[in-house]
């Protein structure tokens, strides 16, 4: 959308595209891990006990690199239109910035407190619409149509609450992208830009993440029996045959 000036991509396209992005994504790895691709996902697994913390830290791990490898491929795909379109100059605000492509930025309203909001919020939303989605107990939807369900919340919540800043609403697809472009060009100014923006879209998922969580745990949750509640296994392992753990990513 960018690299085209507007012309091959709106604010809708691009959203529906990452919804159906995550959608692909969980489809092909919810039967090995249930589909974590959010590291605010897989903290609030952790908390509802779900699974264990060395699994936990492992997806964290696994997020990550996969984050910081779909940059790369990115930067692949698309460098000789990066190169026209900037000059080969790699910046991150300006006229001609390309940093946004890969991380998020605030937009020129946004300050650091209503960033940090904004994406409690947005990933609050997120996470207790996918419990929903997930709860055998509260008419989850059925189980080969979790993926695209959840693709559709992140479509969602992108249309609705993209305006700030993009809805990173994913720790590791914005740090891990960030870190790619520092190395790939564009500096550390991309830690720099926005008043050190880049610890809003790390820090405010994963708050979003556990409020999310409680807000569901305490308003439905509590409320109904549950027909199944899955334990931590003993040495990390886990039952992959449970109930779909999904999310996106953002990303």
């Amino acid at each position: 959308m960018e690299l085209s000036g507007l012309a091959k991509g709106q604010f809708l396209s691009v959203n529906m595209a990452f919804g159906f992005a995550v959608t692909a994504g969980a489809y092909i790895c919810a039967g090995v891990s249930g589909a974590h691709l959010n590291p605010a996902v897989s903290l609030s697994m952790y908390l509802l006990q779900r699974m264990t913390c060395r699994m936990m830290l492992v997806y964290f791990l696994a997020q990550f690199v996969g984050c910081f490898t779909g940059a790369a491929l990115v930067f692949a795909l698309y460098f000789d239109a990066l190169h026209v379109y900037s000059g080969g100059n790699w910046t991150v605000s300006g006229t001609q910035a390309t940093a946004g492509i890969f991380a998020s930025y605030p937009s020129e309203h946004l300050s650091a407190f209503n960033g940090l909001s904004d994406q409690v919020i947005a990933t609050a939303a997120l996470m207790v619409c996918i419990l929903a989605v997930i709860d055998d107990a509260n008419n989850a939807a059925p189980r080969g149509l979790q993926p695209f369900v959840i693709g559709l919340v992140v479509l969602l919540v992108g249309l609705s609450m993209g305006f700030n800043c993009g809805y990173p609403i994913n720790p590791a697809r914005d740090l891990a992208p960030r870190i790619f472009t520092a190395m790939a060009g564009w500096g550390l100014e991309v830690f720099r830009a926005g008043g050190h923006w880049w610890w809003v879209p790390v820090l405010g998922p994963m708050i979003g993440g556990v409020v999310g969580t409680m807000i569901y745990e305490l308003m439905i949750g509590i409320h109904h029996p549950a027909l199944h509640k899955d334990k931590p296994e003993e040495d990390g392992e886990e039952n992959h045959t449970r109930q779909y753990e999904l999310v996106q990513s953002n990303a």
